[in-house]
């Protein structure tokens, strides 16, 4: 079997950002990329700036390749996976999460000594999930935890291209006093922050604050001991990046000093006082977490708020690279 990577979904968000991600290095040659929807077939595309085509999702795709990643829809995913593939899946949809021999992985939280099951569908775990694993890990290690809470503020682009389309048409419509497309969140997200998605969106709001919390849940639990903070996800009006307000009650007293040193640490970028915090804009293409206006809580001498922001889909992208490598 050829080290051939399927892309399924090379055409949507995500699989772009696996393209980039992949093609920065020596995974980009072995990258084919399938079509998630038939539509997208045969059109012309790059990986690593060198031309390529999106080949048609049929058994003659998957069939020789080493490795298949999930990008695309649930339906393109169920079609890629009853192809006849052999080879490995790194799944970044959550499609087989519920398979029985698949590993939930995300790379960047895993312990060095961590030793992964590669035997089945490696699922990758959500962004926010692993963002919120490392920095509260990594805090823990020098200053213990006893709580935390943390609100998501959720971007459109975990919806992918149809999230995006909608929220411009959305902002455009209502500066032209037209009717507002609802398809994907059945109801007003521009301009707007919301705790819920409308009854008759695709989705629910609260499922994708369930796989988080179940996501995080799992990664905590082979770590060092950080106990499982309560989470709120809010959608956000933004179209790209996670930010993330963490509040943080610790065992003892709070020395900001103390917690800086902590958290200047690796995938962590640290921003001081003196530097602008960061947000979803500007950590876009950036690798890590960044962690900023960290600032005490007045009404308690053990608390500290956190923000932080993170590229949703470029640490998705990113630990499917390193998963790609552990298998090839």
């Amino acid at each position: 079997m050829a080290d051939i990577i399927a892309l399924i979904g090379g055409e949507t968000l995500l699989g772009h950002e696996v393209r980039e991600v992949f093609g920065e290095s020596s995974l980009g040659s072995h990258l084919r990329l399938v079509a998630a929807e038939e539509e997208e077939t045969g059109k012309l595309t790059e990986i690593g700036g060198a031309a390529t085509f999106l080949t048609k999702l049929d058994p003659a795709a998957v069939e020789d390749a080493a490795v298949i990643v999930l990008a695309g829809s649930a339906a393109s995913s169920k079609e890629a996976l009853a192809a006849g593939h052999s080879g490995a899946v790194i799944d970044l949809t959550s499609y087989t999460e519920d398979e029985p021999d698949s590993q939930l992985r995300s790379p960047l939280a895993e312990a060095p000594d961590f030793r992964a099951d590669l035997t089945g569908p490696q699922v990758v775990a959500h962004a926010s999930a692993t963002a919120i694993a490392v920095l509260l890990s990594t805090l823990h290690r020098a200053v213990p935890v006893e709580r935390a809470i943390v609100h998501i503020f959720e971007p459109a682009s975990e919806r992918g291209r149809s999230g995006i389309e909608e929220l411009q048409q959305q902002a455009v419509s209502l500066f032209s006093f037209q009717p507002m497309p609802k398809k994907v969140f059945d109801a007003q997200i521009a301009f707007n922050m919301r705790p819920q998605w409308g009854e008759a969106a695709p989705e629910k709001l609260a499922d994708v604050e369930e796989r988080i919390e179940r996501h995080l849940a799992s990664l905590l639990e082979r770590g060092n001991g950080v106990p499982m903070p309560s989470l709120r996800v809010i959608q956000a009006p933004v179209f790209h990046g996670y930010a993330l307000s963490f509040w943080v009650e610790l065992e003892g007293n709070a020395d900001i000093t103390e917690i800086e040193d902590a958290l200047a640490a690796d995938l962590i970028d640290l921003r001081g006082p003196d530097v602008e915090p960061p947000d979803n804009v500007g950590i876009a293409g950036q690798t890590g977490i960044a962690v900023g206006a960290i600032t005490p809580d007045r009404n308690n001498g053990n608390a500290v708020w956190i923000w932080a922001a993170v590229d949703n889909l470029r640490l998705v992208a990113e630990s499917a690279a390193i998963i790609a490598r552990q298998i090839l």
